[in-house]
């Protein structure tokens, strides 16, 4: 039986687009192909913890890692978004032949704006902004975000003379308008206008069939294009433009660079032409000839400007969570909550429980630390999170039920146990969902208080943008101090449902894990 080739892309119009120009071309040659769109980030069963891979990309990794888990067979992307160095067992398979690598601007009236001293436009990218600001000095760049079809309306609602955006994504979905302006004088990204499919590096049959689509002189002209960027160490911080392209005629390559300080102010470019064939290390030159012309020291100096976001986490981030952030985003977090476990009276766990509930994996750290895993005799576990299932099953014993929050797991409870009794271990601060609708449907909730959950909170600078909550009880917690004039990013339904009652924009993850938020976070303050 003919293997099924699985597709993974990103969910967005412009993802599922590319994705399904790469489904009909597999399909012409002959291969059976399954779309499958990566939405959030799911659990990892590796040897190694997932950051230590090297997964950085803030548009990439969800499909690294549904690659690395088996979920997908090949990934499809837009290659600038792709991160210079593929995590460990990644590939490059293949490039698709390049679109249009301009950038364009969309106009509100005309070009006459141009000429004068008070222009506005708009756009997400350092790289355009630094760009249009060194040629244009006395203007205003906005700052614009979100998806394609967000970005066009954030255009028709703002005044606005412009904005600007990558030709090649509005023409693949059919919303370049006809007035566009090609910016031919602006270096697009490393990159830009390409599609690169990624798999598995052990995956030969998928490498070969990948091989089939691959155009070499895109592949020829994007790595050296990637490769000057990689030589800068830039990424979405620095300002840094790429082109290369081959010219058949003269059977040269052409190659034009550009690094420019964050408000344009300074530039400095490289151009350079060699043979094709001879092309090994232009890439590698042209980086130099920028770094010795004080490269480094231009993106040295931007290290110090102000952060153009901040966020606050109300619990402790690992470095390697951190690192799911663009630098450009200050980062602040401490832990507004506290648990301290209480001891549990053996008695309690004595004899086999029938059915018990486990909210939480403080619950668990709770019971182990008054047990050990062989006196906890539970005949039936039922508990909230996948994390916290994995816990239980990996030190207790086996879930026979688990869902996302409180509320689904009180329903299904409700059903299967009515008139039944259940033991629930609990902090002090526990919501009233659960058991409320427990007794509501004649169940019986034997509630034993495993842990104390004690606030801590810390105030918050006023240019906090958002605020990143993990429960109700860290919600709780930051407005005994705190005004509720930020966004709220919350990892689950309970959570938010708190933070409604205080903040006007509220946002929440689609997997209720750490990772989650934090791509909620990307997602929100960093283009598409």
């Amino acid at each position: 039986m003919q293997k099924i080739i699985r597709i993974g892309t990103r969910d967005s119009q412009l993802a599922m687009w590319q994705a399904k120009k790469v489904q009909k071309l597999l399909e012409e040659l002959g291969h059976q192909t399954q779309l499958i769109p990566v939405k959030a980030t799911g659990d990892l069963v590796l040897d190694k913890p997932l950051y230590e891979l090297g997964i950085t990309g803030i548009f990439t990794k969800n499909l690294d890692i549904a690659m690395l888990n088996d979920d997908i067979d090949i990934a499809v992307h837009s290659m600038k978004d792709v991160p210079t160095v593929l995590p460990e067992g990644i590939i490059q398979a293949a490039v698709l032949k390049r679109a249009n690598y301009n950038d364009i601007l969309l106009l509100k009236d005309n070009e006459e704006f141009m000429a004068q001293p008070n222009g506005v436009i708009a756009t997400g990218s350092l790289r355009r902004k630094a760009q249009w600001l060194n040629r244009y000095p006395t203007h205003t760049v906005e700052g614009l975000r979100g998806n394609v079809n967000t970005r066009l309306q954030k255009l028709e609602d703002n005044d606005w003379n412009g904005a600007i955006f990558a030709a090649a994504g509005l023409e693949r979905v059919g919303l370049r308008p006809k007035g566009a302006v090609n910016l031919t004088w602006m270096i697009p990204a490393p990159a830009q206008g390409a599609i690169m499919i990624t798999a598995l590096e052990e995956n030969e049959e998928i490498k070969e069939i990948c091989a089939e689509l691959n155009d070499k002189d895109t592949e020829i002209c994007t790595g050296i294009e990637r490769e000057f960027l990689n030589r800068l160490e830039g990424g979405c911080t620095a300002p840094i433009g790429a082109l290369a392209f081959i010219n058949e005629k003269e059977e040269e390559i052409n190659f034009k660079g550009i690094l420019l300080s964050r408000d344009g102010k300074k530039k400095i470019e490289v151009s350079k032409k060699v043979k094709v064939g001879k092309h090994k290390y232009i890439a590698k030159d042209c980086a130099n000839y920028v770094i010795d012309k004080g490269g480094k020291l231009i993106m040295m100096e931007d290290e110090g400007i102000e952060k153009q976001f901040s966020i606050y986490s109300t619990k402790k981030l690992s470095e390697a969570q951190k690192k799911l952030l663009p630098t450009h985003m200050s980062v602040q977090d401490s832990d507004f909550i506290k648990i301290r476990f209480n001891r549990i009276a053996p008695k309690v766990v004595k004899e086999e429980i029938e059915h018990v509930i486990i909210t939480s994996k403080n619950g668990v750290e709770a019971l182990l630390n008054s047990f050990t895993s062989d006196e906890l005799q539970f005949k039936n576990i039922y508990c909230v999170g996948r994390r916290t299932k994995k816990l239980i099953e990996q030190r207790i014993g086996k879930v026979t039920h688990s869902e996302r929050n409180a509320k689904k797991l009180s329903e299904y409870l409700s059903k299967e146990l009515k008139g039944q009794e259940v033991t629930y271990f609990c902090s002090n601060l526990r919501l009233e969902t659960l058991p409320l609708i427990l007794k509501a449907n004649e169940i019986i909730v034997n509630e034993v208080e495993a842990y104390k959950t004690m606030y801590s909170p810390a105030k918050v600078d006023e240019k906090v943008n958002g605020v990143l909550f993990y429960s109700p009880s860290t919600v709780e917690s930051y407005m005994e101090k705190n005004t509720a004039d930020k966004i709220a990013f919350c990892i689950g339904d309970s959570t938010a449902n708190e933070a409604k009652k205080h903040f006007k924009e509220v946002q929440i993850a689609k997997m209720p894990t750490v990772e989650s938020v934090l791509e909620l976070v990307n997602l929100h303050f960093v283009k598409e």
